[in-house]
């Protein structure tokens, strides 16, 4: 945590541009208070497709209104490539993570992700070449990992991508390659592992899991589990991955063109899940007595899924800041209150 540390400590005395594409959104809403409470300038772009403007409001409302007079926000769909350009225009960093996420939404419209996951992506990378930003850091995924049986997951071996999604994310790891090779423009991807964290949207179809339990738990609503609950994941909590994406922004050159895990390393079923929910919303105030509903299996989602961060770790400095117990302690608070 050292490097990350004295990272924030520079980022607090040295003001730069940074631009982060789905800015409403929950990952993206997240890096923009963080930067924003460094007094770094940020320009945002979102079509609220999956984000929210309350985030943003929620963000001004826990700011100084100088620290929010460094924001601007664009209004756009990163499928608008002249929307991208005006976007990367005079910036140092960008944060991509717009996307259209979801296994199931991909399953149930390819077209729709494809146009936003691909074509967005390939609009965003042309946009942050033409500018000559310093550096790309975009949300790259775990689901490209596929049929791999493997565990824990190391970048270098993946399988068969199990739906279109996968396909989407992998295909950007190709475009961002071919751009170093054809372009000499570096980037770096992340590959999510099941963030988790506040201001993730508990509703809709497509809710992760971990919002969509915490908020059927507080209204008392029965739990429904996909298979018999031995599912497992490797849940990482947001601040990882605000830490993950500025390491990555501001690494050297021999970090850069590079694909990283960002998780933690461990993994925990979703039967644990329940029971830690469970517990943790006892202790504060909420009593939930039900029991989980199992039912099939859902198409496209992969058995098990557990990182290995040592190249993070490695490369990137990346020191996870908290497991899913502890983030877990850290969002109900948010979840209950809200």
């Amino acid at each position: 945590m050292e490097n990350y540390k004295n990272l924030i400590k520079i980022l607090k005395t040295k003001k730069s541009r940074w631009l982060i594409s789905g800015v409403a959104g929950f990952i993206g809403s997240n890096l923009l208070e963080t930067l924003l409470s460094f007094d770094q300038e940020v320009v945002g772009i979102d079509n609220f497709a999956t984000g929210h403007k309350n985030n943003l409001s929620e963000i001004e409302s826990q700011i100084t209104p100088s620290q929010w007079k460094n924001f601007t926000f664009i209004n756009a769909d990163i499928r608008d490539l002249e929307a991208c350009q005006t976007a990367c225009n005079n910036i140092d960093y960008v944060l991509h993570q717009a996307a259209l996420g979801s296994v199931p939404r991909s399953i149930m419209n390819p077209i729709a992700t494809n146009a936003t996951n691909i074509d967005g992506f390939l609009n965003m990378l042309v946009a942050a070449r033409d500018n000559k930003v310093q550096s790309f850091t975009y949300a790259a995924s775990s689901s490209t990992y596929g049929d791999h049986p493997a565990l824990p997951k190391i970048e270098d071996n993946i399988g068969k991508p199990l739906s279109p999604y996968a396909i989407t994310k992998y295909v950007n790891e190709l475009y961002a390659d071919i751009f170093f090779d054809t372009y000499n423009f570096s980037s770096i991807g992340l590959r999510y592992f099941n963030v988790f964290g506040k201001r993730q949207d508990p509703n809709g179809a497509y809710a992760a899991v971990i919002p969509k339990w915490i908020g059927a738990m507080i209204h008392k609503e029965k739990i429904q589990i996909n298979g018999d609950g031995e599912t497992s994941r490797d849940f990482c909590y947001i601040d990882n991955v605000v830490q993950a994406n500025l390491l990555a922004a501001t690494s050297d050159l021999k970090s850069q063109n590079q694909i990283y895990n960002v998780a933690v390393g461990e993994r925990t079923s979703l039967n644990q899940l329940f029971v830690y929910l469970q517990n943790t919303l006892k202790s504060n105030g909420v009593d939930y007595s039900f029991d989980p509903i199992y039912q099939d299996f859902r198409p496209g989602d992969v058995r098990h899924s557990q990182a290995d961060i040592n190249k993070a770790k490695s490369l990137l400095s990346y020191e996870p800041s908290h497991n899913i117990l502890q983030g877990i302690e850290k969002i109900i608070p948010w979840y209950v209150a809200k």
